[in-house]
């Protein structure tokens, strides 16, 4: 359940990092006085799987009985946790992310279908859908001036994409880097199938209970503290893998080092 709201939080800061919000030009670095050396707000990882799973895990596992929170109450608690972390992202970041945004929808769902008591598939199916729609989306991208693998991993929150640019131009090698590109989203998009086919079977498995019950509150508990492991790593070693592939096509065809490639703090 937990997948798609945690990658998309995990990417959100990728995405802001390399669209950074612009104030009124000063003399030079056309920044707002006193802003240029502003730090950034560091999400904090311990916060975040505690609001998007450790919570809402022991919730729905062990405060279901009608002795305490009761089925339909657990599952609204539950999933407010993860609500509550998007808008907190929201209001820190003064802006609408589109990924934070996307969670809380996907938490909303799965919180209506339980709510509703409709079959388990379609949870299956929600979770399913968004990773799959992300693959389909980075794949489409490379038909448009911006591909989304610029936003996933080539950004320049890591990248120095100057002297990218500069020696692709200097060395007339920038067909080569295009192809890398393509064969750097193919596999981007395999990490967001490979989470799309893990959200599904992950749901079919464990959510075999008739919705409210409490039996599937505590699968459905079951399933968020699974997601993590089961999911989200397999996924993110995919895309750290294909960061890599990155790195050294780059390194390759540019001439430069690691160290010259990554964007010294």
């Amino acid at each position: 359940m937990r997948l798609s709201f945690r990658r998309k939080t995990i990417m959100s800061d990728s995405i802001d990092n390399q669209h950074p919000s612009s104030g009124k030009p000063d003399n030079k670095s056309g920044e707002k006085p006193g802003e240029k050396n502003a730090p950034e707000n560091k999400e904090s990882l311990l916060l975040n799987l505690a609001f998007n799973i450790l919570i809402p895990t022991l919730v729905l596992t062990k405060l279901s009985g009608e002795a305490y929170l009761g089925i339909k109450l657990a599952i609204v608690v539950a999933l407010s946790f993860p609500i509550i972390y998007g808008v907190r992202d929201f209001f820190q970041r003064g802006k609408i992310n589109f990924f934070s945004a996307l969670g809380v929808v996907s938490v909303a769902l799965t919180g209506g279908i339980s709510l509703m008591e409709l079959d388990a598939i379609y949870i299956a199916i929600k979770e399913a859908s968004i990773p799959a729609l992300f693959g389909l989306a980075t794949l489409v991208s490379l038909k448009t001036p911006q591909p989304l693998i610029h936003t996933f991993l080539l950004n320049d929150a890591v990248f120095e994409l100057d002297k990218i640019n500069h020696s692709l131009l200097a060395n007339n090698r920038r067909g080569e880097f295009e192809r890398l590109l393509v064969n750097a989203s193919w596999i981007l998009a395999g990490s967001f199938l490979l989470s799309a086919i893990l959200n599904y079977l992950l749901a079919v498995y464990l959510l075999t209970a008739e919705p409210g019950t409490l039996a599937f509150n505590e699968q459905l508990g079951k399933m968020t503290a699974l997601s993590f492991p089961v999911i989200a790593v397999p996924a993110m070693l995919v895309m750290i893998g294909d960061m890599f592939y990155l790195f050294r096509g780059i390194s390759r065809i540019t001439g430069l080092s690691l160290e010259q490639l990554i964007k010294q703090k």
